[in-house]
């Protein structure tokens, strides 16, 4: 299963690799690999190595496995294919280490129903069905739950996987812890404060004023720090950090939905509910129906 994968999308995932190859390098113009060069000429990217006397390398011809090594260069970045049925066919050792596994033998076939919380999971799958159909999901924050069980918060995007008759075969994407990469990135180091607020305090009525005193920013300033990094306003960051948990409450409880909407920080059950619906497409109610 994953061979036949591979096979059919080497092209794709190569030109992605290369791309890779120059963001790690801190995209210099020309940057040398092992003897060979990687030039950058408009949208191409080609690998000549006439410098070291060697005869220039077709991007075909470089090892799939070698180019989908270069993502686990990629620290506390989580990056996966997965084939038409949703069964991983290749992830880097960031997910192997987030799923809890060892080696990617263990992970290849594995769907998201194997290592995730079933509400959690039954999300993944239908966004990648989605994917397979042609919608592009583009730094989307969405809740996930860490090896050790801690309900955590990742910017995820993902795209269709194309093989060279222009099929769509599978998908693949990458995923980032929120905090972890406020770390790396220094552009959402702002953020950290407000998301942790939020975090701890969405079953309370939360202000713009109060998240941006405890942020130290004016209220304009947090509104274009969300829209930028997140492309949500803080409204509705908020809101979606009640949904989520309020998914989570609705399966792993049996908490009435009123009491659900009200420990979740919605004003009544009706608005709760007309909330989920308009995220979810189910009611409350049929979301926890599909669950028992």
């Amino acid at each position: 299963m994953g061979k036949s994968v591979f096979n059919a999308t080497k092209s794709a995932l190569l030109c992605y690799s290369l791309v890779l190859i120059t963001i790690l390098l801190q995209m210099n113009s020309i940057v040398a690999i092992r003897g060979a060069w990687i030039k950058r000429g408009g949208s191409s990217i080609s690998i000549d190595n006439s410098q070291s006397g060697n005869p220039g390398l077709v991007i075909d011809e470089l090892p799939i496995l070698e180019a989908l090594r270069m993502y686990d260069l990629l620290p506390d970045i989580l990056f996966w294919v997965k084939d038409s049925a949703g069964r991983v066919a290749h992830a880097n050792k960031s997910f192997l280490d987030h799923i809890g596994v060892d080696s990617l033998d263990q992970a290849i076939g594995l769907t998201d129903f194997d290592f995730a919380p079933k509400h959690i999971a039954k999300q993944f799958i239908a966004d990648d069905r989605r994917v397979i159909q042609g919608e592009l999901v583009t730094s989307r924050l969405e809740m996930n739950v860490s090896r050790s069980g801690e309900i955590s918060w990742f910017i995820t995007s993902k795209r269709p996987l194309v093989n060279n008759s222009g099929v769509i075969v599978g998908s693949y994407g990458t995923s980032h812890h929120l905090e972890k990469s406020s770390v790396a990135l220094n552009a959402l180091e702002a953020l950290k404060v407000p998301v942790a607020y939020v975090r701890d305090n969405y079953m309370n009525k939360i202000s713009l004023s109060d998240l941006a005193e405890v942020s130290c920013l004016s209220i304009s300033a947090l509104e274009r720090r969300f829209k930028k990094f997140l492309n949500k306003t803080p409204k509705q960051y908020i809101c979606d950090v009640r949904l989520e948990n309020a998914r989570r409450f609705l399966v792993e409880t049996t908490l009435p939905i009123a009491l659900i909407a009200d420990q979740c920080g919605f004003p009544d059950a009706s608005y709760f509910s007309r909330k989920f619906y308009r995220a979810f497409s189910q009611r409350p109610s049929e979301f926890r129906a599909s669950y028992q």
